[in-house]
Protein backbone atom coordinates (compact mmCIF):
# COMPACT_ATOMS: atom_id res chain seq x y z
CA UNK A 1 0.00 0.00 0.00
CA UNK A 2 3.00 2.71 0.82
CA UNK A 3 6.42 2.82 0.44
CA UNK A 4 8.19 1.72 4.05
CA UNK A 5 10.60 4.17 5.19
CA UNK A 6 13.23 1.28 5.11
CA UNK A 7 12.75 0.83 1.36
CA UNK A 8 13.24 4.35 0.91
CA UNK A 9 16.13 4.67 3.21
CA UNK A 10 17.49 1.87 1.59
CA UNK A 11 17.29 3.38 -2.16
CA UNK A 12 19.77 5.71 -0.98
CA UNK A 13 18.77 8.69 0.12
CA UNK A 14 18.08 8.14 3.27
CA UNK A 15 4.34 22.55 14.51
CA UNK A 16 5.99 25.52 15.43
CA UNK A 17 8.57 23.83 18.24
CA UNK A 18 6.06 22.83 21.09
CA UNK A 19 9.23 23.40 23.69
CA UNK A 20 11.05 20.47 24.30
CA UNK A 21 9.13 18.09 26.29
CA UNK A 22 10.17 14.32 27.08
CA UNK A 23 8.55 11.75 25.64
CA UNK A 24 10.13 9.38 28.47
CA UNK A 25 7.21 8.95 30.22
CA UNK A 26 5.50 6.06 30.60
CA UNK A 27 1.94 6.19 28.86
CA UNK A 28 -0.40 3.89 30.99
CA UNK A 29 0.55 0.00 30.03
CA UNK A 30 3.47 1.25 27.96
CA UNK A 31 6.92 1.43 28.27
CA UNK A 32 8.12 4.11 25.96
CA UNK A 33 11.78 2.20 24.64
CA UNK A 34 13.82 5.86 24.02
CA UNK A 35 14.03 8.82 26.73
CA UNK A 36 14.78 12.81 25.70
CA UNK A 37 18.10 13.61 26.15
CA UNK A 38 20.26 16.55 25.53
CA UNK A 39 20.94 15.68 22.03
CA UNK A 40 17.24 15.43 21.38
CA UNK A 41 16.10 18.45 23.18
CA UNK A 42 18.06 20.97 21.17
CA UNK A 43 16.54 19.80 17.99
CA UNK A 44 13.64 22.20 16.64
CA UNK A 45 11.75 22.07 13.70
CA UNK A 46 8.91 24.66 12.43
CA UNK A 47 5.90 24.49 11.06
CA UNK A 48 2.82 22.87 11.71
CA UNK A 49 2.37 19.31 11.64
CA UNK A 50 1.74 17.10 9.12
CA UNK A 51 3.70 19.75 6.57
CA UNK A 52 7.33 19.86 6.11
CA UNK A 53 9.00 21.49 8.89
CA UNK A 54 12.50 24.05 9.51
CA UNK A 55 14.38 21.85 11.38
CA UNK A 56 16.71 23.72 12.90
CA UNK A 57 20.15 21.46 14.55
CA UNK A 58 23.46 22.34 16.75
CA UNK A 59 25.84 20.62 14.73
CA UNK A 60 28.02 19.29 14.67
CA UNK A 61 24.83 16.66 16.44
CA UNK A 62 26.36 13.33 17.34
CA UNK A 63 24.78 11.07 20.28
CA UNK A 64 26.25 7.57 21.29
CA UNK A 65 22.60 6.50 22.53
CA UNK A 66 19.33 7.37 20.19
CA UNK A 67 16.91 9.72 21.86
CA UNK A 68 13.61 11.35 21.25
CA UNK A 69 12.01 14.43 22.15
CA UNK A 70 8.22 14.95 21.26
CA UNK A 71 7.62 18.36 20.16
CA UNK A 72 3.18 17.55 19.45
CA UNK A 73 1.32 15.61 21.79
CA UNK A 74 -1.53 13.66 19.43
CA UNK A 75 -4.81 12.67 20.62
CA UNK A 76 -5.09 9.55 18.96
CA UNK A 77 -4.15 5.77 19.05
CA UNK A 78 -1.11 4.71 21.42
CA UNK A 79 1.48 3.07 19.08
CA UNK A 80 2.08 -0.23 19.78
CA UNK A 81 5.00 -2.93 18.59
CA UNK A 82 3.05 -4.39 15.34
CA UNK A 83 1.33 -1.63 14.91
CA UNK A 84 1.32 -0.25 11.01
CA UNK A 85 2.04 3.28 10.88
CA UNK A 86 1.82 5.80 8.45
CA UNK A 87 3.58 8.95 8.71
CA UNK A 88 5.84 12.23 7.09
CA UNK A 89 9.37 12.62 7.71
CA UNK A 90 12.25 14.46 7.43
CA UNK A 91 15.98 12.94 7.95
CA UNK A 92 19.11 15.47 8.55
CA UNK A 93 22.91 14.97 8.63
CA UNK A 94 23.79 15.79 12.39
CA UNK A 95 27.60 17.04 11.23
CA UNK A 96 25.94 19.18 9.02
CA UNK A 97 22.44 20.11 9.93
CA UNK A 98 21.56 19.24 5.84
CA UNK A 99 18.43 17.85 4.74
CA UNK A 100 19.11 14.24 3.27
CA UNK A 101 15.58 13.22 2.64
CA UNK A 102 12.15 13.61 3.36
CA UNK A 103 8.49 12.49 2.06
CA UNK A 104 6.41 14.54 0.15
CA UNK A 105 4.09 15.55 2.68
CA UNK A 106 1.04 15.55 0.34
CA UNK A 107 -1.71 13.51 2.60
CA UNK A 108 -1.28 10.52 -0.05
CA UNK A 109 2.52 9.58 -0.35
CA UNK A 110 2.89 8.87 3.77
CA UNK A 111 5.62 6.50 4.74
CA UNK A 112 4.42 3.63 6.14
CA UNK A 113 6.07 0.41 8.31
CA UNK A 114 5.67 -2.07 11.08
CA UNK A 115 6.78 -0.76 14.13
CA UNK A 116 9.46 -3.55 15.63
CA UNK A 117 10.48 -4.66 12.06
CA UNK A 118 12.11 -1.37 10.79
CA UNK A 119 15.89 -2.72 10.81
CA UNK A 120 16.85 0.03 8.55
CA UNK A 121 16.39 2.75 11.28
CA UNK A 122 16.04 1.10 14.46
CA UNK A 123 16.44 4.49 16.45
CA UNK A 124 13.29 5.60 14.68
CA UNK A 125 11.52 2.27 15.59
CA UNK A 126 12.02 2.38 18.73
CA UNK A 127 10.72 6.32 18.91
CA UNK A 128 7.38 5.80 17.86
CA UNK A 129 6.59 3.12 20.59
CA UNK A 130 4.38 4.61 23.14
CA UNK A 131 3.66 7.71 20.98
CA UNK A 132 0.53 8.74 20.09
CA UNK A 133 -1.12 9.19 16.52
CA UNK A 134 -1.12 13.11 15.91
CA UNK A 135 2.55 13.42 17.30
CA UNK A 136 5.71 14.58 15.90
CA UNK A 137 8.93 13.43 17.34
CA UNK A 138 12.71 14.86 17.51
CA UNK A 139 14.72 11.46 16.96
CA UNK A 140 19.08 12.09 17.33
CA UNK A 141 19.87 8.63 16.41
CA UNK A 142 23.08 7.01 17.17
CA UNK A 143 25.02 6.01 13.95
CA UNK A 144 24.92 2.55 14.13
CA UNK A 145 21.12 3.11 14.46
CA UNK A 146 21.03 5.61 11.38
CA UNK A 147 23.25 4.89 8.81
CA UNK A 148 22.10 5.43 4.81
CA UNK A 149 24.06 5.82 1.84
CA UNK A 150 23.64 9.16 2.03
CA UNK A 151 25.46 9.89 5.67
CA UNK A 152 28.78 8.98 6.43
CA UNK A 153 28.45 5.84 8.54
CA UNK A 154 30.11 8.00 11.85
CA UNK A 155 27.36 10.45 11.39
CA UNK A 156 23.94 11.01 13.43
CA UNK A 157 20.89 10.92 11.62
CA UNK A 158 18.01 13.51 13.14
CA UNK A 159 14.45 12.55 11.92
CA UNK A 160 11.93 14.70 12.39
CA UNK A 161 8.58 12.03 12.39
CA UNK A 162 4.87 13.13 12.29
CA UNK A 163 2.93 10.17 13.48
CA UNK A 164 -0.29 10.31 10.82
CA UNK A 165 -2.25 7.44 10.98
CA UNK A 166 -1.94 4.39 13.38
CA UNK A 167 -3.58 0.98 12.11
CA UNK A 168 -3.42 -1.69 15.22
CA UNK A 169 -2.10 -4.85 14.40
CA UNK A 170 -5.31 -7.18 15.11
CA UNK A 171 -9.13 -6.56 15.39
CA UNK A 172 -9.58 -5.56 19.10
CA UNK A 173 -13.67 -5.54 18.71
CA UNK A 174 -15.44 -7.87 21.06
CA UNK A 175 -15.91 -11.69 20.56
CA UNK A 176 -19.27 -13.05 18.93
CA UNK A 177 -20.91 -16.51 19.96
CA UNK A 178 -19.53 -18.71 17.62
CA UNK A 179 -22.11 -19.92 14.54
CA UNK A 180 -22.41 -23.15 13.53
CA UNK A 181 -21.20 -24.56 10.49
CA UNK A 182 -18.42 -22.40 9.94
CA UNK A 183 -14.37 -23.58 10.06
CA UNK A 184 -13.77 -23.13 13.44
CA UNK A 185 -10.97 -20.15 14.61
CA UNK A 186 -7.87 -20.41 17.12
CA UNK A 187 -6.08 -17.08 16.95
CA UNK A 188 -2.21 -17.14 18.30
CA UNK A 189 -0.69 -14.82 20.51
CA UNK A 190 -0.34 -11.91 17.77
CA UNK A 191 -3.57 -12.11 16.68
CA UNK A 192 -3.13 -14.51 13.45
CA UNK A 193 -5.81 -16.76 12.42
CA UNK A 194 -5.35 -20.54 12.67
CA UNK A 195 -8.50 -22.00 10.65
CA UNK A 196 -9.85 -25.78 10.81
CA UNK A 197 -12.01 -26.78 7.86
CA UNK A 198 -15.28 -28.98 9.08
CA UNK A 199 -16.07 -32.39 7.57
CA UNK A 200 -18.96 -32.24 5.27
CA UNK A 201 -20.34 -30.94 2.20
CA UNK A 202 -19.38 -28.10 0.64
CA UNK A 203 -21.29 -24.75 1.00
CA UNK A 204 -22.99 -23.82 -2.27
CA UNK A 205 -23.59 -20.34 -1.32
CA UNK A 206 -21.37 -17.70 0.48
CA UNK A 207 -21.94 -17.40 4.14
CA UNK A 208 -20.31 -14.36 6.53
CA UNK A 209 -20.53 -15.00 10.05
CA UNK A 210 -18.96 -11.62 12.41
CA UNK A 211 -15.98 -13.45 14.81
CA UNK A 212 -15.44 -10.15 17.04
CA UNK A 213 -17.61 -6.58 16.48
CA UNK A 214 -15.87 -3.85 16.24
CA UNK A 215 -17.20 -0.36 17.38
CA UNK A 216 -15.55 1.86 14.73
CA UNK A 217 -16.90 3.06 11.62
CA UNK A 218 -18.87 1.13 9.48
CA UNK A 219 -17.47 0.36 6.14
CA UNK A 220 -19.23 1.92 3.10
CA UNK A 221 -19.12 0.89 -0.58
CA UNK A 222 -16.29 3.00 -1.69
CA UNK A 223 -14.09 3.18 1.52
CA UNK A 224 -10.22 2.63 1.14
CA UNK A 225 -10.12 0.27 3.80
CA UNK A 226 -6.67 -1.96 5.26
CA UNK A 227 -6.94 -4.92 7.10
CA UNK A 228 -5.26 -8.08 7.75
CA UNK A 229 -6.59 -11.53 6.23
CA UNK A 230 -5.78 -15.05 5.43
CA UNK A 231 -7.60 -16.96 2.77
CA UNK A 232 -7.96 -21.07 2.84
CA UNK A 233 -8.27 -23.47 0.07
CA UNK A 234 -11.57 -25.66 1.47
CA UNK A 235 -10.26 -28.83 -0.10
CA UNK A 236 -6.64 -29.05 0.84
CA UNK A 237 -6.32 -26.90 3.71
CA UNK A 238 -3.64 -24.80 1.72
CA UNK A 239 -2.98 -21.10 2.81
CA UNK A 240 -3.84 -19.41 -0.78
CA UNK A 241 -2.54 -15.64 1.13
CA UNK A 242 -1.93 -14.23 4.18
CA UNK A 243 -0.72 -10.96 5.55
CA UNK A 244 0.43 -12.44 8.72
CA UNK A 245 3.72 -13.42 7.59
CA UNK A 246 5.31 -10.06 7.37
CA UNK A 247 2.61 -7.80 9.70
CA UNK A 248 1.82 -5.65 6.89
CA UNK A 249 -1.85 -5.46 6.16
CA UNK A 250 -3.57 -5.26 2.83
CA UNK A 251 -5.41 -1.95 1.43
CA UNK A 252 -8.57 -2.35 -0.97
CA UNK A 253 -11.63 -0.22 -1.75
CA UNK A 254 -14.48 -1.82 -0.33
CA UNK A 255 -16.86 -2.52 -3.21
CA UNK A 256 -19.83 -4.91 -2.96
CA UNK A 257 -20.21 -5.78 -6.53
CA UNK A 258 -16.54 -5.70 -7.79
CA UNK A 259 -14.88 -9.95 -8.59
CA UNK A 260 -13.00 -11.22 -5.73
CA UNK A 261 -9.64 -11.28 -7.50
CA UNK A 262 -9.86 -7.48 -7.87
CA UNK A 263 -11.40 -6.76 -4.21
CA UNK A 264 -8.82 -8.98 -2.55
CA UNK A 265 -11.43 -9.99 0.06
CA UNK A 266 -15.15 -10.57 0.41
CA UNK A 267 -17.97 -8.43 2.29
CA UNK A 268 -16.15 -6.01 3.86
CA UNK A 269 -19.21 -3.31 3.10
CA UNK A 270 -21.05 -3.39 6.17
CA UNK A 271 -18.82 -4.27 9.00
CA UNK A 272 -17.07 -2.31 11.54
CA UNK A 273 -13.78 -1.02 12.32
CA UNK A 274 -12.09 -3.68 14.64
CA UNK A 275 -14.04 -6.47 13.49
CA UNK A 276 -13.08 -9.74 12.40
CA UNK A 277 -14.84 -11.26 10.38
CA UNK A 278 -14.81 -15.18 8.32
CA UNK A 279 -16.12 -15.57 4.94
CA UNK A 280 -17.22 -18.97 3.53
CA UNK A 281 -16.78 -18.09 -0.38
CA UNK A 282 -18.18 -20.87 -3.06
CA UNK A 283 -16.66 -20.45 -6.75
CA UNK A 284 -19.66 -18.89 -8.07
CA UNK A 285 -18.55 -16.19 -5.82
CA UNK A 286 -15.00 -16.11 -6.26
CA UNK A 287 -12.60 -17.26 -8.96
CA UNK A 288 -15.17 -19.64 -10.64
CA UNK A 289 -12.82 -22.06 -13.07
CA UNK A 290 -10.12 -20.20 -13.10
CA UNK A 291 -7.18 -21.01 -11.08
CA UNK A 292 -5.29 -18.24 -9.93
CA UNK A 293 -1.14 -17.92 -9.59
CA UNK A 294 -1.05 -15.39 -6.83
CA UNK A 295 -2.50 -16.35 -4.48
CA UNK A 296 -2.19 -19.70 -5.02
CA UNK A 297 -5.75 -21.19 -5.88
CA UNK A 298 -6.91 -23.82 -8.08
CA UNK A 299 -10.12 -23.41 -10.21
CA UNK A 300 -13.47 -24.38 -8.96
CA UNK A 301 -12.23 -23.81 -5.03
CA UNK A 302 -14.20 -23.07 -2.03
CA UNK A 303 -12.25 -20.16 -0.40
CA UNK A 304 -12.71 -19.40 3.35
CA UNK A 305 -11.36 -15.65 4.50
CA UNK A 306 -10.85 -14.49 8.18
CA UNK A 307 -10.65 -10.56 7.87
CA UNK A 308 -9.25 -8.05 10.56
CA UNK A 309 -10.52 -4.72 9.52
CA UNK A 310 -7.85 -2.56 10.62
CA UNK A 311 -9.70 1.10 9.68
CA UNK A 312 -10.95 3.25 6.72
CA UNK A 313 -7.61 5.59 5.32
CA UNK A 314 -8.75 9.34 4.96
CA UNK A 315 -9.80 10.33 1.10
CA UNK A 316 -6.21 12.15 0.68
CA UNK A 317 -3.92 9.05 1.70
CA UNK A 318 -6.37 6.63 -0.70
CA UNK A 319 -5.22 8.56 -3.57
Amino acid sequence: MRKSVALIVAAGLLATLAGCSSSGSSASGCTPQLSAGDASNTIAAAGAFGTAPTVTVNTPLHTADSQSTTLITGTGPRVETGDYLLGEYTFVDGATGAVVQKSAYNGSDSAGFVVGKLDTLPGLDSAVVCATQGSRLAVAMAPIQSTTSATPSTDSIVAVFDITTVFPSRADGAVQPAQAGFPSVALGPDGRPGITIPSGSLPTSQQVAVLKKGSGQTVAEGDHVVFKYTAVVWADKSVAKTTWDDGVPAAATASSSAPLATNIVPALVGQTVGSQYIAVVPPSAGYGDTASTTPVIPANSTLVYVVDVLGILPAAAAQ
